[in-house]
């Protein structure tokens, strides 16, 4: 089985959350993944205090990476996630150049809701076998959606894995290009 190698993975600090009962996050599942990024915050929010406990955690991983942040989530942790991208200080989001969204849990299956508005930076839901709620979720957070389902074997889930990446990434290109034009820092 092939595993899936980020494009120049030096150009990002890789913060992945997912349940801490999760014996394989779904990245890993669908794609043979290191099970965790250069930082993991476990997700566990049964109650506010501990959904605050974790933001804090993510706050706290994304402000010390030392470079732009690929936040990837998985399962409950998706939502979390849009939740905490709407509600956190800018100055921790900003810092996020994009997100992968693997296997997200629809309405039903979250504790605590997440906003239904695009999320502010780039970001793409994955998931095995689309379904509406999956494309409705893409659709809310303003996500690019992989609708070719997955397939672990061989080739096929590297190739498709490593033109999500791509895309993702050429998105957070432009991101932070328009980022440095507002801010005069490179001439159009």
């Amino acid at each position: 089985m092939t595993s899936l190698v980020l494009p120049a993975p030096n150009l990002f600090s890789i913060v992945t959350t997912s349940g801490p009962g999760t014996r394989a996050p779904a990245w890993k599942a669908l794609l043979n993944w290191p099970r965790f990024g250069d930082t993991h915050v476990d997700y566990a929010a049964d109650t506010p205090s501990q959904r605050n406990l974790w933001a804090a955690r993510l706050d706290e991983a994304v402000r010390r990476a030392d470079k732009p942040v690929l936040l990837i989530a998985s399962g409950e942790s998706c939502s979390a996630a849009a939740w905490w991208a709407r509600l956190s200080p800018a100055d921790y989001v900003s810092k996020v150049a994009g997100a992968l969204l693997f296997a997200p849990r629809g309405p039903d299956g979250d504790q605590f809701a997440s906003p239904r508005t695009p999320l502010p930076f780039p970001s793409a839901v994955v998931e095995r076998n689309t379904t509406r709620r999956a494309l409705a979720l893409a659709e809310s957070w303003g996500s690019g959606m992989l609708e070719d389902g997955w397939n672990a074997e061989g080739d096929s889930a590297w190739q498709q894995a490593q033109a999500a990446v791509m895309r993702l990434t050429a998105r957070v290109v432009e991101r932070e290009m328009r980022v440095a034009r507002a801010f005069d820092v490179i001439v159009p």
